[in-house]
């Protein structure tokens, strides 16, 4: 059974209230929701928050009612890793054994229904321990990163013999991404951060890798969104 899952936190020092900030006609949290329950692959929905409004909405929606997140877990350093266990745990207390735990970040609502199928086929055929959204990095450490070194002078951040001159000549970098993350529930148990594992990249086109964590990407997500809404690139 594949289990859903959105954390969506009340607090947000970037854009207040921005999870259930309507947008493009209806709270940022329904961009998420919407698909997740539109999955058929998808056997049960959870919504982790600390905020009474989106778990109230999020339950009346069909939800599953597991209380509202514990307070440690609500605060700005608390680690996604420790929310999604204890949203596992305390799911599995209601549904039962879980078999895929698939999480989409409430600020990352450009994703596509595709984006979702193709991470649960990556984790179904090559059973990782996570499968984890990423986008190829607009900025390359290898090429066009720089940091000062202990004189102040600038040096390339990952510096390689010889240097490198073309960006096409620079080893891959991918910037991970919160659009979609499946991940072995045996492995969310034991692990204590994300990268213990094997942890398989899921490649997503930078256009659908927007996350909202300022009021200039709140317009530039909503400006991208009404385009795929007008394109009828959207189904949900």
């Amino acid at each position: 059974m594949i289990l859903g899952h959105i954390g969506a936190r009340k607090g947000s020092k970037g854009v207040p209230g921005k999870n259930f900030r309507t947008l493009c006609g209806k709270p940022l949290i329904d961009w998420s929701l919407d698909q997740l329950f539109a999955n058929p692959r998808v056997g049960a929905v959870v919504v982790s928050t600390d905020d009474p409004a989106i778990y109230a909405h999020a339950v009346a929606r069909g939800a599953l009612a597991i209380g509202l997140r514990p307070p440690e877990l609500a605060t700005d350093t608390a680690p996604k890793w420790g929310v999604w266990q204890h949203a596992l745990a305390a799911s599995e207390a209601i549904c039962g054994p879980v078999s895929a735990f698939l999480d989409l970040d409430c600020t990352s609502p450009l994703r596509v229904p595709e984006d979702i199928d193709g991470a649960l086929d990556r984790f179904a055929s090559e059973a990782p321990d996570m499968v984890m959204s990423v986008c190829e990095a607009r900025k390359n450490p290898y090429f066009n990163l720089v940091e000062p070194d202990a004189t102040g002078a600038l040096q390339v951040s990952k510096p390689l013999p010889g240097g490198v001159w073309a960006r096409q000549d620079a080893p891959v970098v991918y910037e991970h991404v919160g659009v979609v993350y499946v991940v072995d529930p045996a492995y969310l148990r034991r692990a204590k951060t994300i990268y213990e594992g094997r942890v398989l990249p899921f490649v997503l086109p930078s256009e659908r890798c927007h996350d909202i964590d300022t009021p200039y990407d709140f317009r530039l997500v909503e400006f991208l969104l009404s385009e795929q809404l007008a394109a009828g690139v959207r189904k949900v």
